[in-house]
């Protein structure tokens, strides 16, 4: 066999962003997710991958690629008989082992995100395990490795059934069986919004997928030595990248429209929706059509989500089910609609008749069978022997602490606190009325009455170097900054995540606590007033409390010259 290196190096290059799409992944999900669990969400990406590829190496890549039947390849462990049958043109057989290798560890990351937060560590090896040497390599013998759907006439170009909607229908099982995290459904089963901690982490792990997928559906070329595949290639890349975009666009005007506000989240799963439903047909279809699929997607994911939150309540913290499961199946019906390619594949609104587009549909429903009746059966096995949920306390401290020892993924960094499991009462706390009284009447006072005053402001993080500039102005030398979360008796502005109503919505703030001595108390009050004034709901409160005496620790010294004198 003649060997291309245009080919090689093609498939290769190929190879290795579909493998950077695993750090995509972790971004993502460990973002749409809380804090306490980041160090496990990145454990799990790291190991699917790690689990997957010696198994698709001893059986895996056997039974998808191997001669044997129309349902099944062949038993070889290491990749040892002969497979020119299979191998594209110019590319030897361990480049194309290394892309397939890939693809694989992709269809087993899915499930983690809509499984996150509540899954034992050893139940997700076992189950990604099952995935990468069974699940994923059968139906993707028969779309890829000669089986009857391709004898059909399937189209499925890179991946859209074969990657994410097996991943998709793997999540929405597990995620079923599983059930929801602590506290996502209230008594009266509504769903509340448990938002992800750090969307700049999401937004992250979004842009790289997106560079990745053109890796992922450009490569799937697996060629470049050719005017013909020259100019697929750069169709595909076209057809890849409008997609998302117009999925992205789609999503953010339609929930702003809807919400009121375009919402972040669920803009990020759109960019994911249009990537995976172009994947199938983006070589079949022209930029009208990948228009069209983008634009759906952008729509269906919004609807998909919400249905899946609130309708069916399977609690899936990153949209995988919808992004991956829906949008992947619709992707490759969408393909038998409008594919412009030859007379057995074309789609129905280019003179291709219904033909194809039963072929797709049946392709899409014969690998979501498979997939669901293999996927239920090993998360039955694994809840009956070693569990597959972590216990309520595990899941309540976070699954870092519970499943691996760690403390937390972000040491030396602040975390703001959980507000989905966690409730605050408001202090109040009476303010006095009249100014505070100036240093040189404290002599004619009792011994047991307060000398100093505090006064505590509360106001938006927005505000803080504004209020630091103007207490500077009035000679107000030391102050004391925390982070806190809360909200008043409006309890926060309606609004929305995913779809989902935010229930008692806990506002970040910043808490500035103040000690006066020797700047009168009422002009602390008016200057920070007149700062933090803006006239809407959440501009802050201002208490103001006496304190009994003031202790330096280093020099013992006390009241007045312990908030004076020089540290």
């Amino acid at each position: 066999m003649m060997y291309s290196s245009a080919n090689t190096i093609w498939v290769l290059l190929g190879a290795a962003l579909v493998f950077f799409m695993q750090a995509g992944f972790a971004m993502c999900e460990a973002g749409f997710t809380r804090a306490k669990n980041t160090g496990n969400i990145l454990m799990k990406n790291l190991m699917d991958f790690c689990i997957g590829t010696p198994l698709y190496w001893l059986f895996g890549y056997g039974i998808m690629f191997g001669a044997g039947t129309a349902l099944f390849g062949w038993i070889d462990p290491f990749i040892m008989k002969d497979y020119s049958h299979i191998l594209p043109a110019g590319v030897p057989l361990w480049a194309y082992a290394i892309f397939q290798t890939v693809f694989c560890a992709t269809s087993a990351t899915i499930v983690s995100g809509a499984m996150a937060e509540r899954t034992r560590f050893s139940a997700y090896c076992v189950y990604s395990a099952a995935i990468s040497l069974l699940i994923y390599p059968v139906s993707g013998h028969w779309i890829w490795g000669g089986g009857w759907l391709a004898q059909m006439g399937f189209h499925d170009f890179a991946g859209s059934t074969a990657v994410h909607m097996v991943g998709g229908v793997c999540a929405m099982i597990g995620a079923k069986m599983l059930g929801p995290r602590i506290g996502k459904y209230g008594k009266d089963g509504k769903p509340r919004a448990i938002p992800g901690h750090n969307l700049s982490i999401a937004a992250l792990g979004v842009f790289i997928l997106w560079f990745c997928w053109f890796g992922f559906n450009g490569a799937s070329t697996v060629g470049m030595d050719s005017d013909e595949l020259i100019v697929s290639a750069g169709l595909v890349f076209f057809n890849t990248n409008l997609a998302a975009a117009l999925a992205t666009l789609t999503t953010m005007i339609f929930t702003w429209v809807k919400y009121g506000k375009p919402d972040v989240s669920m803009t990020f799963n759109a960019s994911l929706a249009g990537l995976v439903g172009i994947t199938a047909g983006c070589d079949a279809v022209n930029p009208f059509g990948a228009a069209v699929i983008g634009i759906v997607c952008g729509l269906a994911v919004v609807f998909s989500v919400e249905f899946f939150d609130q309708v069916v309540k399977i609690d899936d913290p990153v949209g995988a089910i919808s992004v991956h499961g829906v949008c992947g199946a619709l992707g490759t019906v969408l393909t038998g609609l409008f594919a412009t390619g030859t007379s057995t594949m074309k789609g129905v609104f280019f003179g291709g008749g219904l033909h194809f587009l039963g072929i797709q549909v049946l392709g899409v429903l014969s690998a979501a069978a498979w997939t669901a009746v293999v996927i239920t059966l090993v998360f039955a096995v694994i809840r009956k022997t070693i569990g597959l949920r972590a216990s309520q306390a595990d899941e309540v401290i976070g699954m870092d602490r519970s499943e691996h020892g760690l403390l937390t993924a972000y040491s030396g960094f602040y975390v703001l606190p959980d507000g989905s499991t966690q409730s605050e009462e408001a202090v109040s706390v009476p303010v006095e009325k009249e100014s505070m009284p100036e240093p040189a009447r404290r002599a004619e006072r009792v011994a047991d009455e307060p000398v100093y005053t505090r006064v505590q402001i509360i106001c938006r993080p927005a505000s803080l170097e504004s209020l630091k500039t103007a207490m500077n102005r009035i000679g107000i030398t030391g102050m004391t900054v925390s982070n806190v979360m809360g909200y008043g008796l409006q309890k926060g502005k309606p609004e929305y995540y995913r779809g989902t109503p935010v229930d008692v919505t806990l506002l970040p703030k910043v808490q500035v606590d103040i000690v006066v001595s020797s700047v009168p108390v009422r002009k602390v009050i008016d200057t920070a007033r007149s700062v933090l004034y803006t006239g809407h709901i959440g501009d802050g409160k201002i208490f103001v409390q006496n304190v009994e005496n003031v202790v330096r620790v280093r020099t013992g010294e006390e009241g007045y010259d312990a908030l004076q004198s020089d540290e």
